[in-house]
């Protein structure tokens, strides 16, 4: 156990690159922060440039109007471009759980395992919920073994992370990692 990534904005990537590669820790940045609303081409260009400077995960957020209005062929290629502008990095693909329905958070689900991304994630944490269970249950059926399914938002105790875990979260996004850990006997 442990801490995988640090996820920041684009702007620290160069500088936190440099500050992890001692640790081990991988940089994340995301792209399309908080609401996804940026084209396509911008995420690409972005995860590009993050991966350039060092990071070895990109999370995006999902157009969440295009997946809402049932525009499955432009969320598909946009997840698919910024996984081809990624280089190589992993790729989480954020769909803000709770702004969509069971049946939005299933199709979301299956677009970005189809494009071939690494994650499926249920929030960015700035959204107007966090993860449940429930979703992260939902999720992981919809991928199967395609893809992790990264539970992110409102986690900050043992018992709510191991109750993602549990339900069939692979990763576990916090920004209590600290006491999480600690209470885990990993840090002191």
């Amino acid at each position: 156990m442990g801490c995988a990534a640090a996820c920041l904005a684009p702007r620290f990537a160069s500088r936190a690159a440099e500050l992890l590669r001692p640790s081990g820790v991988r940089l994340c940045i995301v792209v399309g922060f908080p609401h996804g609303n940026e084209t396509p081409e911008q995420k690409a260009f972005a995860a590009a440039q993050a991966a350039s400077q060092g990071a070895e995960e990109i999370d995006m957020v999902i157009s969440l109007g295009a997946l809402r209005e049932g525009e499955f062929t432009a969320v598909l290629r946009e997840i698919e471009g910024v996984r081809a502008a990624a280089r190589g990095a992993a790729l989480k693909v954020i769909l803000e759980t709770a702004l969509l329905t069971d049946e939005q958070k299933v199709q979301g689900a299956l677009l970005a395992a189809l494009a071939g991304a690494d994650f499926v994630k249920t929030s960015t944490g700035f959204g107007p919920g966090g993860a449940s269970a429930e979703d992260v249950a939902l999720l992981r059926v919809a991928v199967g073994g395609r893809c992790g399914v990264k539970a992110s938002g409102g986690i900050r105790t043992i018992e709510a992370a191991q109750g993602m875990l549990a339900a069939g979260a692979t990763r576990l996004g916090m920004s209590a990692t600290r006491q999480v850990l600690a209470a885990f006997g990993e840090v002191s």
